[in-house]
């Protein structure tokens, strides 16, 4: 009997000291949860980026937000904290970066892109080329608009909710680079 108790516990102390579990696909892991500004965001859902009809895999993104949610409507007009991961697992450069930004934009964003345009071209101005393994974040926070980090280093913020909306809205609204990558992102993948 003393034995199973001492084991027991050996086993309860295991499970709390054990790390996190964390997201996992196409051999990208995203941890479960990280911290904006105090709040906890919990991992939404991972999805592929695949370009041509090849479909080559471009880079894995992580949803980040303080509320699960699988409602793309609801996650796009949300005023809360949310971050999205891009983790590239193949080298792409500027320009085939550039293109997928313009091509995002004018898909999602439609009569407002031209209202968006100076911050659209503030955003892209700061985009790189990007080796396997390097990273890209946006973060929304009320109130002061979408922070760009690239490389681990961050970049700037472009201002204003319009602007998240229709960032956001690339990946998650009616036309995103590849379906996968949406259901994938709300946690249907």
């Amino acid at each position: 009997m003393k034995f199973g108790a001492a084991a027991l516990w050996l086993l309860v102390a295991m499970a709390v000291a054990a790390p996190a579990a964390a997201g996992e696909l196409a051999g990208v892991t995203l941890p479960d949860r990280i911290t904006v500004d105090s709040k906890t965001l919990v991992l939404n859902g991972m999805g592929l980026r695949e370009a041509t009809w090849l479909k080559v895999d471009v880079y894995v993104a992580g949803l980040y937000l303080e509320t699960p949610s699988s409602d793309p409507e609801a996650i796009i007009g949300s005023e809360a904290t949310k971050r999205l991961v891009m983790r590239f697992v193949r080298a792409v450069d500027r320009d085939a970066l550039l293109k997928g930004w313009n091509e995002g934009f004018e898909n999602c964003a439609g009569p407002s892109a031209a209202v968006l345009r100076d911050r659209i071209a503030t955003f892209e101005s700061w985009v790189s080329d990007m080796a396997k393994g390097e990273s890209m974040s946006v973060t929304y926070r009320p109130g002061t608009g979408v922070q760009v980090e690239i490389k681990g280093e961050t970049k700037g913020t472009v201002p204003g909710a319009d602007f998240a909306q229709a960032l956001f809205r690339i990946w998650l609204g009616p036309s995103p680079p590849n379906a996968g990558l949406k259901q994938g992102l709300l946690g249907k993948g």
